[in-house]
């Protein structure tokens, strides 16, 4: 079950820096609202796990007298967690029934962008998941 946790931190931090930058401490926050007791010794590895694996870009700046980190998917991340999303349904799908709300009918069978999708989920840190909250 930790590796599916594992997957599922890492498909949250993708699917917020798809949106907009994001920094360590905000995401160590959303992802406790979420369930997830994840350190910064635990984050931060991911972080730059993601980066060194072309998912995520990162630069420093300054903001309000201190050096903060951000991070923004790249291209190739935003490619992989569209990948993830199709195999999350698929799985939910698989896993829940049919009858899931938003299911998308002209869902096509997989891609060959999907077969590396393995290498875009796997990996990751250790972190405790308290549950389901507000997604």
């Amino acid at each position: 079950m930790r590796e599916f946790q594992r997957v599922a931190v890492r498909l949250h931090i993708l699917h917020h820096a798809a949106e907009e930058e994001v920094h360590g401490a905000w995401m160590t926050e959303e992802l406790a609202r979420h369930g997830y007791d994840i350190s910064p010794g635990t984050l931060y590895p991911t972080l730059h796990r993601l980066e060194a694996d072309g998912l995520l870009t990162s630069e420093q700046r300054v903001v309000d007298g201190r050096t903060r980190r951000v991070y923004a998917a790249t291209e190739a991340g935003k490619e992989a967690l569209e990948v993830d999303r199709h195999t999350l349904r698929e799985l939910a799908r698989e896993v829940l029934g049919d009858d899931l709300p938003g299911r998308d009918e002209t869902t096509s069978d997989s891609t060959p962008a999907e077969e590396g999708a393995a290498d875009a989920v796997g990996g990751g840190a250790d972190c405790q998941h308290r549950g389901s909250r507000d997604h």
